[in-house]
C-alpha cells in the first residue's frame, strides 16, 4: 500500500510570495509540538547572515529563496533538523567557514547539507523503477529528508524560473519533467509531483493563450493608450507577463490587461493627468 505524506497544517507560499519567519515556526510547532524551534530560528539568523545582500535574478532577497525551500520542507511534516538543513543548504556558496555549521547545529545537519549538495536526483527510482525512498515524515530517514530538501529547492526554482534565460528554462523543465516530478511522486510527495509537472509542463507547452498580451496583440492593446504612454506600458506589462511563472496566472494577467485597458485610456486622457506629468 502507498505511503502518502498527508499535508495538515501548512504555509500557502504562492509565486512571488515568501513565508514569514514566525509562519514557519507555527507550522513546525504545529507538526512538532514538542520540538524545540530554537533552533530554526538559529538556522534561520545564520542563513539571513550569511546571505545578506544576495538577490536572486528576481530580485529578490536571497534569504526569500531559503525560507520558501524550509517551507515547503515544514509542509511535508519534516523535522525541525531538515527545516533547519532547508534554511542553510546554500550556505556553502557563502563566505561562511567550512566547520561552522557542524559546530552550530550538529553533525546531522551539517551531513544533510553535504548530501543535498551532492545527491543526484536521477538515481532516485521513480514511478514502476523499483522500490522509492519512503519514511515516516515525523522521523525520515537521511535518504528522504535529502530528497525532500532537493525536490523543495527545484519545486522554488520553477515557480520563480520566467527570471532565467529561456534556453535554460528549457533545460530545467524538461529535467523537472522527466525526472524531479516522477521521482516526487514515486516518494509519496504527490503534491509535490503535481506542481513540478504543472509548471514544467507550462514552460515546455505554453499556451497560446498565455502569451496573448505579446507582439502583436500587446501593440494593438496599446494603441487604445495616448501615444506618450505607450513605450511605457507595453513595457510594463511584459515584465509583468514575465513574472507570472504558470499558465494559468498568465492567462488571468492577460485578461486583466485586455478588460482593463479601456479604462486605463480614459484615465491617461484626463486633464489632471496629463497636468501632473
Amino acid at each position: 500500500m502507498k505511503t502518502r505524506h498527508r499535508l495538515g497544517p501548512r504555509l500557502v507560499v504562492r509565486t512571488g510570495t515568501a513565508p514569514s519567519l514566525d509562519g514557519l515556526l507555527a507550522v513546525v510547532r504545529a507538526h512538532h509540538p514538542d520540538a524545540d524551534t530554537a533552533l530554526v530560528e538559529h538556522a534561520y539568523a545564520e542563513a539571513a547572515f550569511w546571505h545578506e545582500g544576495q538577490t536572486r535574478r528576481s530580485g529578490d532577497p536571497f534569504i526569500a529563496h531559503c525560507l520558501t525551500v524550509a517551507a515547503i520542507v515544514t509542509d511535508l511534516r519534516m523535522p525541525p533538523p531538515v527545516v533547519c538543513a532547508a534554511l542553510l543548504h546554500d550556505v556553502d556558496d557563502t563566505a561562511c567557514p567550512p566547520q561552522r555549521i557542524a559546530d552550530q547545529f550538529g553533525k546531522e545537519v551539517a551531513d544533510l547539507i553535504a548530501a543535498v549538495r551532492t545527491a543526484v536526483v536521477s538515481a532516485y527510482p521513480q514511478a514502476g523503477q523499483g522500490t522509492a525512498p519512503r519514511s515516516d515524515a515525523a522521523c525520515p530517514s537521511r535518504e528522504m529528508a535529502v530528497l525532500a530538501i532537493r525536490l523543495a529547492d527545484r519545486l522554488h526554482n520553477m515557480r520563480t524560473i520566467a527570471f532565467v534565460a529561456q534556453t535554460r528554462q528549457l533545460l530545467i523543465a524538461r529535467e523537472t519533467l522527466d525526472v524531479f516530478a516522477p521521482v516526487a511522486s514515486a516518494a509519496g510527495l504527490e503534491t509535490v509531483g503535481r506542481e513540478l509537472q504543472d509548471l514544467a509542463s507550462a514552460v515546455l507547452q505554453p499556451a497560446p493563450a498565455s502569451y496573448a498580451v505579446t507582439g502583436p496583440l500587446l501593440a494593438t492593446v496599446t494603441l487604445l493608450l495616448p501615444s506618450q504612454q505607450r513605450a511605457r506600458w507595453q513595457e510594463e506589462w511584459s515584465a509583468d507577463l514575465a513574472a507570472h511563472a504558470t499558465r494559468r496566472a498568465r492567462t488571468r494577467f492577460t485578461l486583466r490587461v485586455l478588460l482593463g485597458a479601456p479604462r486605463l485610456s480614459m484615465t491617461l486622457r484626463r486633464p489632471s493627468c496629463r497636468e501632473r506629468r
